[in-house]
């Protein structure tokens, strides 16, 4: 779900993508390319994401992934699920 997210804002290479999620995350997580790789491949081979290969920033091949319109469908359903178990484990803690 967090790579989706992140790639809802447009198309981003994997060190973007990991740098971003720790970036926004404040640190917290933090995505290692053993992580981040195999989790991609899955991605695209579900037609979540779609990648092509392109010149980083700094003039380097890469490789550049893109969210499908399938992969926008999915991350709204991946959204609604996160928002009702965040709210039934607050629920639980809460509980007396």
């Amino acid at each position: 779900m967090l790579i989706l997210r992140v790639l809802n804002r447009g198309e981003m290479h994997g060190w973007g993508i990991a740098d971003r999620i720790e970036y926004l995350s404040k640190k917290v997580f933090t995505v290692g390319e053993g992580s981040l790789y195999p989790a991609l491949y899955r991605l695209q081979g579900q037609g979540w994401i779609e990648s092509e290969w392109g010149i980083s920033d700094n003039n380097r091949k890469a490789k550049f992934y893109r969210l499908t319109k399938a992969g926008k469908k999915q991350l709204e359903i991946e959204t609604e699920t996160w928002d009702r178990l965040a709210l039934a484990i607050g629920d639980i803690i809460r509980s007396t």
